[in-house]
């Protein structure tokens, strides 16, 4: 469902099953969502962090072999 086909949230005193179904519907798709973007910026976090320790590890790499060299 599209954000913008969320029903209104119901009033939480209407006691009707329907209205708590569609309550707890909207509160489980925010979860969702908010756990999707919470994995896409870790994921973000993980591949910058990735990319600096492979050109960490590279620097090291020309620091030993020059050392090797002399």
């Amino acid at each position: 469902m599209a954000e913008d086909d969320h029903p209104t949230a119901p009033d939480r005193n209407d006691p009707t099953a329907l209205a708590r179904i569609d309550w707890a519907i909207a509160r489980i798709e925010a979860a969702v969502a908010a756990r999707a973007q919470a994995g896409d910026a870790l994921a973000s976090r993980h591949a910058a962090l990735k990319s600096r320790m492979a050109e960490a590890v590279a620097a090291l790499d020309d620091v030993i072999a020059r050392g090797t060299a002399s």
